[in-house]
């Protein structure tokens, strides 16, 4: 319930009137297709009647004429397209003596569109050049983006004012260069009647240096003398997590990958196995985070090469500390990260 922004009354009937009648303004900011923005009527006391003039903003003219008893309420509602709107106008009550009392009215209403946002993480988020576009449903109004770094300090705190753009046209916002990588970006945009929408990206990921494990030919088992390797690795991925962790609730990531020698869905599940393996291995040395794994088998080599090649910088492993699962160059095909 909202009072009126302006109620003036005529002296001369004013106290009469003002026993007679309450008038209030109910949803006066609505969402379209929830109802309209309405004017209230009440009556207190007996009168003959009343009628209702208004003219909005854009010219449009507007009557109603009613009555009732007292403890009557009648609820009229504006009929109004999306936007914001100035009503002016007069309620003029008739009084059971043939007296009539006038009450000036001016007040604002909103009528506001559903908003949605299009932009796609993949396309539209470019860390190289510091930059999110996206495409909005109503016409823009301002952004608000906060872009937190891995370091904990944020490249961009602040607010990227529009000037009104048409829906679907595409939007940018930038941050300056500061040190580190973007760990978290979250971008509130409105339109020029207020109304926002939120999405947040986490395009951020450090990938372990590590020396690769050796299996025996068409294995996954763990071999006693490649355990260093692992270890060493856990070791570093604790080191990050301790680091990132504090910051966004990260995941380990195990891809594994396969040359070209042997059938491709061999590979992959060759693969698959083998990532499985490490993932456990690392569980058990007391990485306490999430962990994800995927085999890609020859579906997202490191260097291209022909079939049936043994190429050894393909027969590799990746570890990469992350929040949302990390882009994969050169697959083939959407991973579909197993929780280990």
């Amino acid at each position: 319930m909202s009072r009126l922004l302006a109620l003036l009354l005529c002296a001369a009937p004013w106290l009469a009137f003002a026993d007679a009648i309450d008038v209030t303004l109910a949803n006066t900011q609505v969402m379209k297709g929830t109802g309209w923005p309405q004017v209230k009527v009440s009556i207190v006391e007996p009168i003959a009647g009343f009628k209702l003039n208004l003219t909005r903003s854009d010219g449009k003219r507007f009557e109603w004429k009613g009555g009732g008893r007292p403890g009557v309420t009648r609820t009229i509602e504006l009929d109004q397209p999306v936007g914001k709107f100035t009503w002016k106008g007069e309620l003029t009550v008739n009084f059971p003596n043939a007296s009539t009392g006038s009450m000036p009215l001016e007040f604002e209403t909103q009528v506001a569109a559903p908003l949605h946002i299009t932009v796609d993480k993949d396309k539209d988020v470019d860390l190289e050049k510091r930059s999110i576009t996206f495409k909005l449903t109503n016409p823009a109004g301002k952004a608000e983006l906060k872009v937190l770094m891995d370091t904990g300090d944020f490249a961009f705190d602040g607010e990227v004012p529009f000037s009104g753009e048409a829906p679907g046209t595409p939007l940018t916002v930038t941050w300056p260069e500061r040190a580190g990588k973007p760990l978290k970006l979250s971008l509130k945009a409105y339109d020029t009647l207020g109304v926002f929408i939120g999405v947040e990206f986490f395009p951020w990921s450090f990938e372990i240096p590590h020396d690769d494990v050796t299996f025996d030919t068409g294995k996954w088992d763990i071999r006693a003398d490649q355990q260093q390797r692992l270890d060493e690795a856990a070791s570093k991925a604790l080191e990050a997590i301790g680091k990132f962790g504090k910051y966004a609730d990260v995941t380990l990531f195990v891809a594994g990958h396969t040359d070209t020698v042997g059938p491709t869905s061999s590979n992959r599940t060759l693969s698959l196995n083998r990532a499985r393996a490490i993932a456990s291995y690392f569980r058990k040395r007391g990485v306490r985070i999430p962990i994800r794994y995927e085999g890609f088998g020859e579906e997202a080599l490191a260097v291209a090469t022909d079939d049936e090649t043994a190429e050894e910088r393909n027969r590799r492993a990746q570890y990469i500390i992350a929040i949302d699962p990390p882009r994969m160059s050169n697959a083939r095909f959407a991973p579909a990260w197993q929780k280990l």
